[in-house]
C-alpha cells in the first residue's frame, strides 16, 4: 500500500489479538461515529471494504471499522504534517484509553505517527527523508533501532542520500509504529497466517455538504451498503499549511 491515513482508538490491552480474531466491523457503531465526527456534513453509507484498499481515502470519504475494544477511522484529516494539530474532536471522540495516528505516503517518502493517552499528548513524529517536520514528546523504546541506523533507506537508481538525510525511510518508521501498536504492517506483505490489512473490514461513507446529499443517498443513511470495492489512496504534497492532501 503506497499510502495510509488512519486514526485508532484503543481500549483493549492486546489490539493485535482482537484483530487476529477476524472480527467484522459493527456497521451501526460505524455509522453513529461517522455522524458524530462529521455532523456538519450529510453522511451517506456507500460500501464495505477493507483497510487494504481504504486506508487512504479521498477528502469526501471516511472509512470506519468498529471492533471489540478498538476502532479505526480512515480519514484524510489524519494526513497531517504536524500531527499535534489534530482537531480535539478526533483526538478522543470515544473516551478511549489510547489514540494512535499513523499516516504515510511512500511515493513522497513522508511518514508520521502520534500517540495520546486518555487524551493527553505523549509522542509525535513527522518527516520526509531529509526534513524533520515535527518531533515532539519522548521517543519510545521501539524507535531506538531506527535512530541507530539499523533500517537504512534503500536508495535506488539516481536517488542518493543528501548529507542531512535521516538514517531511515519515514514511511517505514510510521509503519513500524503501526506494527508496534496494532500488530500488523501496511508496507510489508504479511506472511501466511499473519494479520494483514486485507483481513480488516471497514464501512465506507461519503461526505456531502450539509443538505446536498442526493435523496437516494439520504434514504440509505441508516443502513451501510455492502458492495465491496477498493479505493486508491491519493495524496498531494503540502497544498495546505499543515496537511498532506
Amino acid at each position: 500500500m503506497s499510502a495510509a491515513s488512519t486514526l485508532w482508538y484503543v481500549d483493549t490491552p492486546d489490539p493485535a489479538a482482537v484483530l487476529r480474531g477476524q472480527v467484522e466491523s459493527d456497521p451501526v457503531a460505524a455509522a453513529a461515529l461517522a455522524g458524530q465526527l462529521y455532523g456538519d456534513h450529510d453522511v451517506a453509507p456507500h460500501m464495505v471494504g477493507t483497510l487494504a484498499g481504504c486506508a487512504a481515502p479521498d477528502r469526501d470519504e471516511v472509512y470506519i471499522g468498529c471492533y471489540p475494544g478498538l476502532t479505526v477511522v480512515c480519514t484524510a484529516e489524519a494526513a497531517l504534517v504536524h500531527p499535534t494539530k489534530l482537531p480535539d474532536l478526533l483526538v478522543r471522540p470515544l473516551a478511549s484509553e489510547h489514540t494512535y495516528l499513523v499516516s504515510y505516503d511512500a511515493t513522497l517518502h513522508w511518514g508520521a505517527f502520534a500517540h495520546w493517552e486518555r487524551g493527553e499528548f505523549r509522542r509525535s513524529f513527522s518527516s520526509t527523508r531529509v526534513d524533520i517536520l515535527e518531533n515532539e514528546g519522548l521517543p519510545m523504546v521501539w524507535e531506538r533501532t531506527f535512530w541507530a541506523g539499523e533500517h537504512p533507506v534503500p536508495w535506488r537508481g539516481p536517488d542518493h542520500p543528501e548529507p542531512r538525510s535521516l538514517p531511515f525511510d519515514p514511511p517505514d518508521f510510521a509503519d513500524a509504529a503501526n506494527a508496534e501498536w496494532l500488530g500488523f504492517r501496511y508496507l510489508t506483505p504479511a506472511a501466511p497466517g499473519l494479520l494483514s490489512p486485507a483481513d480488516l473490514a471497514v464501512c465506507g461513507f461519503t461526505l456531502y455538504p450539509k443538505g446536498q446529499a442526493p435523496e437516494q443517498k439520504r434514504a440509505l443513511a441508516d443502513r451501510p451498503g455492502a458492495a465491496t470495492r477498493h479505493k486508491r489512496g491519493l495524496f498531494g504534497w503540502l497544498r495546505g499549511a499543515d496537511r498532506v492532501l
